[in-house]
């Protein structure tokens, strides 16, 4: 269990992918994304592990939700600035998005 304060801390907002390039150095399918999060926090790198349920060209310029104030990690030799959400069933993982259009930076309260 989570506390209401340490929930309420996690800053989580809508971004927008930008970039996606395979991530050559990694043991497993992944992506390098460039993330769109608005004037405040402005582009982010990231690395997912979401490849082997979404191409390229599903990702680029889809909106997403994602936490922008992990500590950031070093992931297979790339940068990776934040971590978008997903829903996995084990079989299959699937982002989450706004259902409505919103502009990037938004906050998830």
């Amino acid at each position: 269990m989570v506390t209401y304060n340490e929930f309420a801390a996690l800053d989580i907002r809508v971004g927008k992918i930008i970039e996606v390039l395979d991530h050559e150095g990694a043991r497993k399918p992944m992506y390098k994304l460039k993330v769109d999060l608005g004037a405040e926090i402005g582009i982010r790198n990231l690395v997912a592990g979401i490849k082997p349920w979404y191409a390229k060209e599903e990702l680029l310029n889809r909106n997403i939700i994602m936490i922008v104030n992990l500590e950031p990690k070093i992931i297979a030799g790339a940068p990776s600035e934040g971590m978008l959400l997903a829903a996995d069933d084990g079989e299959r993982a699937v982002l989450l998005a706004p259902d409505k259009d919103i502009a990037v930076g938004s906050k998830i309260r």
